[in-house]
């Protein structure tokens, strides 16, 4: 398994406690990017920015990242552009919650 591989299903045990789907399937990650074989760089929003989750919701994304043996590093951007939609949530998503 690749290492991309690998980060998205770390990424994908990390749920938004508002929305019973995972936070890769909502479309809450923009960007996935490894460099030098073991530093991540990830680029993730929250569903709107008064979230209640706002901080712990990206370190537990962190948390989870760092597990795997091969990653020395994260780093982690919260951004807000573009703002995130329900658009951009995957078909899987859609379906489980009816949209």
């Amino acid at each position: 398994m690749k290492i991309k591989e690998k980060i998205i299903a770390e990424i994908k045990k990390v749920y938004d406690p508002e929305i019973p789907v995972n936070i890769y399937d909502l479309g809450l990650i923009y960007n996935i990017e490894v460099k030098n074989e073991n530093e991540a760089y990830i680029e993730m929003t929250l569903t709107s920015p008064n979230c209640p989750v706002a901080d712990s919701l990206p370190k537990m994304v962190k948390e989870n990242i760092n597990s795997i043996e091969e990653i020395k590093k994260v780093d982690l951007k919260l951004v807000w552009s573009p703002p995130w939609t329900k658009d951009m949530m995957s078909e899987e998503a859609k379906l489980e919650l009816n949209l």
